[in-house]
């Protein structure tokens, strides 16, 4: 059987029918569009699997590798479709022919796709967009704030001054590596870095209720001190010297659970409270009527600061070679 029309219906078919252009089937999209000028021309680009639409006007009219490409100076590969294919991603791509329309396109506001269109920008060479992206990176990178700041202690006098300055509990951290005239233990290194690495994790989840200092001048190697109401509450000293093979060594523990429960009750002192007369009276505190000798109690009980020295009693080395000689106190 033909494929070809009969009857009234073909005669009244137009004359004038322009060429199907090659590749095409009748049932695709683009069929039966006709270029009436060269600026008018429809171009099918096919981008990473993204399908577009636009005009050799829209690609030509800057100075772009696209131009190159739809002038005549590139080659230009088709499938047997007729689309244009590209081979990049085509996330960016409808951004990068709304610039070539229009000269101008709202920009991402995320960093990570500014840097994707920047990407695309450069690849297509369209230098206007080039400058825009590059524009509003380097605003963002002059307008970003640092999450928390942590000053570093270089003075027992500056160190006073922090603490004077804040009404937030304080956690500092000193850590001086050099401060050692011994050797030291074989996992004393890893230990000293997992201290700061857990001093770092702490800042970033409470610098908003605690102050972090860090100390790198003081005497110890590695000690962190919990700070309340502008004193010294505890203090956790992760340095000990022990002995093996008839020489002494410096070892550096990580109490990871003591310097939690540390931070964790240093939030005690998160804001100023008062004396509560109920608990006073209840607990036979001032309220209750005190002894002349509780004010005494008191004021040492103040000026008392938690140490905790981990595992100062036994001292050993733990290396898996060698003769091992335990000491205690």
């Amino acid at each position: 059987m033909s494929a070809e029309a009969s009857g009234p219906a073909a005669a009244e078919a137009p004359s004038l029918e322009a060429p199907k252009p090659s590749g095409l089937e009748p049932g695709s999209a683009a069929y039966g569009l006709k270029p009436l000028t060269p600026n008018s021309k429809y171009v099918k680009l096919n981008v990473g699997g993204s399908l577009h639409y636009t005009t050799l006007r829209t690609l030509t009219g800057q100075d772009t590798m696209l131009k190159a490409m739809f002038s005549g100076r590139a080659e230009v590969l088709t499938d047997a479709g007729g689309w244009v294919l590209i081979d990049r991603s085509g996330r960016h791509f409808g951004t990068i022919l709304n610039y070539l329309r229009d000269g101008s396109v709202p920009l991402p506001e995320s960093t990570r796709e500014l840097g994707e269109l920047l990407g695309e920008a450069r690849y297509y060479l369209v230098q206007g967009l080039i400058e825009d992206c590059q524009l509003a990176l380097q605003q963002k990178r002059e307008n970003l704030s640092p999450l928390c700041l942590i000053p570093t202690v270089t003075s027992p006098r500056e160190e006073q001054q922090l603490l004077a300055s804040t009404s937030k509990p304080v956690v500092k951290l000193l850590h001086n590596r050099s401060n050692n005239k011994y050797s030291y233990t074989s996992t004393s290194d890893d230990n000293l870095l997992k201290n700061i690495e857990l001093f770092d994790k702490l800042a970033l989840r409470f610098h908003g209720r605690l102050l972090f200092l860090k100390d790198v001048l003081g005497d110890e190697i590695c000690c962190w001190s919990f700070y309340g109401q502008g004193r010294k509450i505890a203090e956790v000293c992760c340095t000990s010297i022990v002995y093996a093979t008839e020489k002494k060594q410096t070892k550096v523990e990580f109490p990871e659970a003591r310097i939690f429960e540390e931070t964790l009750n240093i939030l005690i002192y998160e804001t100023p409270r008062g004396p509560d007369p109920a608990l006073l009276e209840a607990t036979g505190g001032a309220a209750g009527g005190g002894g002349a000798g509780r004010g005494e109690d008191e004021e040492n009980r103040e000026h008392r600061v938690r140490r905790i020295h981990v595992r100062r009693h036994i001292t050993h080395d733990e290396r898996p070679h060698g003769q091992q000689i335990v000491f205690k106190d």
